[in-house]
């Protein structure tokens, strides 16, 4: 494994979040329309953290495959989830759900200013919508994240997904499962290691079992562990930034992800684009884990 270790210890305001959140939610029940007492928008919550070790910015560059060189002094906007979490996991902790079991459906960041690496990050957070359908519920969340000489620079919206169980399954039409387009061109290729989920595990917080515990994921109804999805956006932002911006990161000012289904690991997997479409997946007509768009700032590069 090439992600010390040590960087763990770099996680305790993540791990500690995560405890408390499912602590709280032992022995709550999950009910279908729970949503209709959920006052929304949610509270704000707000707070001011530290700036991130350059040590763990740069292990994380290296580990999604970009160059320390495109972020030099900026943090890299898809690395939200390391200081953003927390703040993010507060949202939902009292709604009467068990978080271990939410899953992530996609997300969007839009890059308003660059993002100074040296300064405390000012966060807030806020859940945005709840949308409960009896087979699953949806939790819409927004953070901002800036600093003194650039506030609100990074604007992150996620979309939480938890799938109920023991609902009455009501007839609903079937969706066309999404596709990589025919004609998409393959901008990149990805080898994912077994451990790749305990490595982004240890760089930004997030250690869902699910992610790095080979049993847990199988009892959970996968083969094997599988990567976070924050991870298969970060790793195609940075095929985009490397392949199609030669390395100008700031280029990139938006990026929208949908996680369509889940990237067991080990793995190798292409990233395709098509205007301002973006896949990862395996082949041209094949169905992606990831589907999305992006917005570059100069129209010809």
């Amino acid at each position: 494994m090439n992600v010390s270790l040590f960087h763990a210890f770099r996680q305790r305001a993540t791990i500690a979040t995560l405890a408390r959140v499912v602590s709280s939610s032992v022995g709550q029940k999950i009910y279908a329309n729970k949503s209709n007492r959920i006052e929304i928008p949610g509270t704000i919550f707000s707070d001011t953290i530290p700036p991130r070790s350059q040590r763990l910015i740069n292990d994380y560059i290296y580990h999604v495959g970009g160059d320390p060189l495109s972020y030099k002094g900026i943090l890299p906007p898809h690395f939200f989830p390391q200081w953003g979490f927390p703040l993010l996991a507060q949202t939902i902790a009292s709604l009467p759900y068990d978080p271990i079991r939410i899953l992530n459906g996609g997300v969007l960041y839009e890059v308003r200013k660059p993002l100074p690496s040296t300064e405390p990050l000012r966060l807030t957070a806020q859940l945005m919508n709840v949308d409960d359908n009896g087979r699953r519920i949806v939790f819409h969340q927004k953070l901002v994240t800036g600093t003194e000489s650039a506030p609100e620079a990074l604007i992150a919206e996620v979309r939480a997904i938890l799938p109920l169980k023991g609902t009455k399954k009501s007839p609903i039409l079937k969706k066309e499962k999404p596709k990589i387009h025919d004609n998409a061109q393959e901008i990149g290729r990805i080898h994912l290691n077994a451990n790749a989920g305990l490595e982004f595990a240890l760089l930004t917080g997030d250690f869902n079992p699910v992610h790095w515990i080979g049993v847990y994921a199988r009892l959970s109804g996968f083969s094997n562990t599988i990567l976070h999805g924050f991870s298969t956006m970060a790793r195609a932002a940075e095929i985009l930034v490397k392949n199609r911006l030669s390395g100008r990161a700031n280029l990139l000012e938006r990026f929208e992800a949908k996680f369509v289904k889940p990237l067991v690991l080990p793995n190798k997997v292409s990233i395709f684009i098509q205007e301002n479409q973006i896949w990862v997946g395996h082949v041209q007509g094949g169905e992606p884990y990831l589907t999305g768009q992006f917005t570059i700032k100069e129209k010809n590069i």
